[in-house]
């Protein structure tokens, strides 16, 4: 192919991470991002690669599945990952961003780039006869979908999703919360942790599983993603699921009290100076005033000042093992390739892999070479390999977990976690080496 331009439909994650990789490849890109025209329900920023749900990329630990695959993604180049430490700020084991500065340095690399082109616009319909990758994420425009669900042939799936709330550092009574990290693990205290004794906790769980919710009138069956459930949902399992779960209390303990905590909620730096603070876990759909009321019964959250309330939105993505083979090409139209949370990959991370994932196989079809795939030893592979061979029936997002990585039976989980870290880096090797050759 001689004419080496690909159109990318939206500006998020995995969009950015493909024009990053295919631009430095010598494609020319443009890149369309309607944002500036018409925002989603989640998005509140002007930058590129916005973070609306929380500022996590989860562990660094390269024995944990989250941790593998951003080790396989810098192998493979990614682009967005080292902008994302550039721009971290303290969270313990886990890699958590400051939601603007990443944005911003994203956005700057884009903008800069002479290769890439930004369109400011909303796309509604896809173009099949020219090479393009549809990353616009779970909040794609309802117009666009539509199309996308014409060329696929088949309805829509969904779920719900939910946002956290955000806190005004200052509104914190200190005298209920402590910052450290859960057993005093690492150097820095990267959480504080708003401790409550048996008798709050049952009092705000009462008040929580009875709060008054905001209504979906979209559709009859509520479908939740398990990692993004809201609480009260996840507190009408049982009196105890929250102390399981995002209030579990083992490992925090303050010097000022005698008593253990009962149970804890953590709140995490949304930005370098700690100005704000993200509640851990605490995705919700409670109304906006009873998030004030029932998380207000936290003693440590009594005047809290929230300057983002929990939300929750419609999150879409397509049929993708009906649709999609394993280099995340539409069938019916190899022209077009899926990136992102829309192809069934749930996660920041992963749908910055997605999108990696992606432009290596664009930049393949472009050059008339053979596409390539990863086996499921590796999380990258594993991930795309679930997500175009699951069950078309009860297909659901996957995120990054050892559960879907091909490995060996043993008895002794650090060490499988080592032996698959060594398989895949060595499939990583492979896979290179395979693209060079091409």
């Amino acid at each position: 192919m001689k004419n080496k331009n690909v159109t990318i439909i939206g500006g998020g994650l995995a969009g950015c991470e493909a024009a990053l990789y295919l631009a430095n490849a010598g494609v020319s890109v443009t890149l369309y991002e309607m944002k500036k025209v018409k925002k989603t329900p989640a998005q509140k920023s002007e930058f590129l690669a916005e973070l609306v749900c929380s500022n996590s990329l989860k562990a660094t630990d390269t024995l944990s599945a989250s941790g593998l695959l951003k080790l396989e993604m810098e192998k493979l180049g990614s682009h967005l990952l080292p902008l994302a430490y550039d721009t971290c700020v303290p969270s313990g084991g886990a890699l958590s961003v400051d939601r603007e500065q990443f944005g911003q340095v994203v956005t700057k690399a884009i903008y800069e780039h002479p290769l890439i082109k930004v369109v400011d616009q909303v796309v509604t319909q896809i173009d099949t006869t020219k090479p393009c990758i549809v990353a616009c994420g779970p909040l794609i425009d309802g117009e666009l979908f539509n199309n996308l669900k014409t060329l696929i042939g088949d309805d829509s799936c969904y779920f719900y999703d939910a946002i956290a709330p955000i806190i005004t550092a200052e509104s914190i009574d200190m005298n209920y919360a402590y910052w450290g990290n859960r057993y005093n693990k690492g150097e820095t205290a990267d959480y504080l942790n708003c401790l409550m004794n048996k008798e709050e906790y049952f009092e705000f769980y009462n008040q929580l599983i009875n709060a008054k919710t905001v209504e979906l009138h979209e559709f009859e069956k509520l479908k939740v993603f398990e990692g993004c459930m809201p609480v009260e949902i996840m507190a009408k399992r049982g009196i105890d699921a929250l102390r399981y779960g995002p209030m579990k209390p083992v490992g925090l303990r303050d010097e000022r009290f005698s008593e253990r905590p009962y149970a804890a909620i953590q709140l995490r730096k949304e930005d370098l100076l700690g100005d704000n603070l993200n509640m851990v876990g605490f995705q919700t759909n409670l109304t906006f005033p009873e998030q004030k009321r029932v998380f207000g019964l936290v003693p440590a959250l009594k005047n809290a000042e929230f300057i983002r309330y929990g939300t929750m939105h419609r999150n879409s993505y397509i049929n993708a093992p009906k649709c999609m083979n394993e280099y995340s090409q539409l069938k019916q139209f190899p022209n077009v390739f899926i990136a992102g949370q829309l192809s069934g990959v749930e996660g920041y991370v992963e749908s910055m892999a997605s999108g990696l994932y992606v432009a290596i196989n664009m930049l393949q079809y472009l050059n008339q070479k053979p596409l390539v795939s990863l086996p499921s030893t590796t999380v990258l592979g594993a991930i795309q390999n679930y997500i175009a061979f699951a069950s078309e029936k009860d297909f659901q997002p996957m995120n990054a977990n050892y559960g879907i990585v091909q490995a060996e039976n043993m008895r002794d989980k650090e060490e499988k976690k080592r032996r698959i870290k060594e398989k895949s880096l060595e499939e990583i090797n492979n896979f290179l080496n395979k693209i060079k050759e091409a």
